[in-house]
């Protein structure tokens, strides 16, 4: 059994992130001659100006090479006659890539209106709902969750029955934005979403469930292929196509092993980027222009402080490998 997991997990890591790589490497040159680009946000650090005209939609190449991937295991799983083991992977896949069809369609109204506002935030809220929503429905209709809520560390399960749906419509959504707004600074999203998804591949082995590993093997083998152009000078961005792809996949992948509150450990970074926020604009309202941060999300403000991005991504890639072998105690 470990056996057989180690090849699945080993040569789809590796596959995935070949084929990224190889996609990507073609990939730039053609965004970059029809000036598929970065537009920088003003407000945003003077420095960033440097990056503009940058091709995003990135996410591409790692959404493609999972997409070859999955079709590949899949192939091998139905000639061995154990296709239905894969069901929750399919499911998962298709969660992550509904999020990261709305951050392509996102993406492409900003290239066309050249400007930094694709959807409006609700707009994309109620479409990112209802993903949630078509995700839980089918989960349970497969048997894969159920109404309780299991509670890292004190070994205790909620029986939520119905609104349990509600929650987790909610969690999903706030999860995919979280990852959505790690994606700020070169190599910051991808180097965090690869160290999640190897604890989710540690997690899938202790439980020696060869099924599990597969889609954070995609997400492990994705993340670093893309770092070999993402990671500082950044030669090419995810954009929204693939953080909210990520955003998606780390979720889903809780759901998945059915401790979905575990990705509020090992994703540590991913709330503290989207509580700096919420704390920078309420402060803001209530103080009528006073701020706690710099500017937010909250590796800006480190930028601020002096920070390069290089130790920012050190730091807080560091941070989420401690969260995450911290989470695997609350499992």
């Amino acid at each position: 059994m470990k056996e057989r997991m180690l090849i699945e997990f080993f040569a789809m890591t590796l596959g995935v992130f070949f084929v990224t790589w190889l996609i990507l490497r073609k990939l730039i040159p053609v965004l970059k001659s029809r000036k598929i680009g970065q537009k920088i946000y003003d407000i945003g650090p003077r420095w960033h100006k440097g990056k503009e005209g940058t091709p995003i939609m990135g996410g591409l190449g790692f959404i493609i090479a999972t997409l070859i991937g999955i079709a590949a295991i899949s192939g091998v799983y139905l000639y061995l006659g154990r296709a239905n083991e894969l069901l929750g992977v399919w499911l998962t896949l298709a969660l992550a890539l509904l999020n990261g069809l709305i951050g392509f369609f996102d993406d492409y109204t900003k290239l066309i209106k050249k400007q930094n506002q694709g959807f409006l935030a609700w707009q994309k809220l109620v479409l990112q709902l209802l993903v949630a929503a078509a995700y839980l429905w089918a989960m349970s209709a497969c048997g894969f969750i159920d109404t309780a809520l299991e509670i890292p560390y004190f070994d205790i399960e909620l029986e939520l029955g119905i609104f349990y749906y509600f929650f987790a419509i909610l969690f999903i959504a706030g999860m995919v934005n979280s990852v959505n707004l790690t994606d700020g600074i070169d190599g910051l999203c991808s180097s965090v979403s690869a160290v999640v998804g190897a604890f989710f591949a540690v997690v899938a082995f202790v439980m020696l469930r060869p099924e599990l590993a597969i889609f954070p093997a995609t997400v492990i083998g994705g993340t670093v292929g893309f770092l070999m152009y993402n990671f500082y000078p950044a030669k090419i961005f995810m954009g929204d196509t693939g953080s909210l792809y990520l955003g998606g996949a780390v979720v889903g992948m809780a759901f998945l092993i059915e401790e979905p509150l575990i990705i509020m450990i090992a994703g540590i970074i991913y709330l503290i980027e989207v509580a700096s926020v919420i704390l920078q604009v309420g402060y803001f309202k209530i103080t009528h222009g006073k701020r706690i941060f710099k500017m937010a999300p909250i590796h800006h403000h480190f930028e601020k402080c002096g920070w390069s991005e290089v130790k920012i991504v050190g730091v807080f890639t560091l941070i989420t490998a401690i969260a995450c072998a911290l989470a695997y105690f609350g499992l």
